[in-house]
C-alpha cells in the first residue's frame, strides 16, 4: 500500500483545506479520491485522524496510506510472448522476465502480463479482480521466475485461500553482499512502512507486522554470497529488508542495496526460482521451477571470475 509523508510549507498559507492540499501533492490522486482516503481513516496530521475540511497550518505533518486508483478503461490485449511452464484449465504456470510489470496502475496503463494474458487467454478477463484478471500474487517489475494464475474463478478462490494459509511455498535465489558465514538461517524482523520514507519498507516502523524469512547458503564468492531464500510470510518487499537489515543486501537492489556498488549489475538480483502449490481441482501439490536467467548466469560466471 503506497504511503506519503508530507509537511505543510509555509507558502501553503494558513488554512488550506487537507483534501485541498493533499489532491495537489498525490499525483494520481482526484480530489474526490482523496476524500475517501480520509474518510476511510487513511490519513492522519500529527497523530490524530481529520477531516477533509481540516484547515491545516503551516509545519503540519501529513501521513497518508491508500491504496493506488484502479487504472481508467478497458484492459487492452497484447501480444507480448510469454514463457508458459504448465497451462491446464485452471492454472497458468509462467517464467516471468525481468522489466515486465504484473498488471496495469499508474504509470503502467498496458505492456503487461495481464494485456499478455488476455491476449493469449481470453477467458482469463473475467477471472477476479476486473482490474488485474488471475493475478493472485506478484513479482516487483525487475525480479524474475516462477509465477501461478488463475484461469478459472474456482482456482482463483482456491489459490487466494492458499496463499492466506501460507501453503503456498516458494524459494528465491538472490546473490546478496558479504560472505555469509552461517550455512543457513532465519530472520524474523516485524516489517512496515518506514515511519519517514513511506515508500520504503523497514524493520524500524509504526506498524510492525509479523515477518519470517529463511536462507541457506548456496555458494559463496570474493565479496558476495548466492543464498536460497525462502520467505514463510509474503510480506511487501520481505527478503530484500531482512537481508539489508542483517547486513547482507541484495546486490544491484536500488532502494535497500548499497548506495555505491563496486561494480555494475543488469539488474537487482532476485529470482523465484520455485513455486509449489495444491491443484485446484485435484489438491495435489505441484512444484514448478524456473533455472536463472542468462543475464544473472552471467553475473555468476563473473563473481566465479572473481573468485
Amino acid at each position: 500500500m503506497p504511503t506519503a509523508d508530507l509537511v505543510v510549507e509555509p507558502e501553503a498559507g494558513k488554512g488550506t483545506r487537507l483534501d485541498v492540499f493533499l489532491a495537489d501533492r498525490i499525483e494520481g490522486l482526484s480530489r474526490a479520491q482523496v476524500r475517501k482516503v480520509i474518510d476511510a481513516g487513511g490519513v492522519r496530521v500529527g497523530t490524530f485522524t481529520r477531516k477533509a475540511g481540516y484547515k491545516l497550518k503551516p509545519g503540519d505533518r501529513v501521513h497518508v496510506e491508500y491504496e493506488p486508483p484502479e487504472p481508467e478503461g478497458a484492459l487492452i490485449p497484447q501480444h507480448i510472448p510469454l514463457k508458459v511452464i504448465f497451462v491446464d484449465a485452471d492454472v497458468i504456470v509462467i517464467d516471468k522476465p525481468p522489466r515486465l510489470v504484473v498488471h496495469p496502475g499508474p504509470g503502467h496503463s498496458s505492456g503487461t502480463l495481464v494485456n499478455a494474458l488476455i491476449y493469449h487467454y481470453p477467458e482469463v478477463a473475467l477471472v477476479g479482480n476486473e482490474h488485474r484478471p488471475g493475478i493472485v500474487h506478484r513479482l516487483d517489475q525487475n525480479t524474475s521466475g516462477v509465477m501461478v494464475v488463475a484461469r478459472s474463478p474456482r482456482a482463483w478462490s482456491f489459490l487466494q485461500d492458499q496463499f492466506k494459509r501460507r501453503v503456498v511455498w516458494k524459494t528465491y535465489l538472490a546473490l546478496a553482499w558479504g560472505r555469509v558465514n552461517a550455512t543457513e538461517g532465519r530472520l524474523s524482523w516485524p516489517l512496515g512502512r518506514h515511519p519517514k520514507e513511506g515508500s520504503r519498507v523497514s524493520i524500524r516502523t509504526r506498524s510492525p507486522k509479523k515477518a519470517e524469512t529463511f536462507f541457506q547458503v548456496q555458494r559463496t564468492f570474493k565479496d558476495t554470497t548466492l543464498l536460497e531464500v525462502k520467505p514463510v510470510t509474503g510480506r511487501t518487499h520481505q527478503i530484500r529488508v531482512h537481508l539489508a537489515a542483517a547486513g547482507y543486501p541484495v546486490v544491484g537492489d536500488p532502494v535497500y542495496g548499497r548506495r555505491k556498488e563496486p561494480r555494475e549489475f543488469p539488474r537487482i538480483f532476485l529470482h523465484a526460482h520455485t513455486l509449489s502449490f495444491l491443484h485446484p481441482e485435484t489438491e495435489e501439490r505441484l512444484t514448478f521451477a524456473s533455472p536463472l536467467p542468462a543475464d544473472l548466469e552471467e553475473v555468476i560466471a563473473r563473481e566465479l571470475r572473481l573468485g
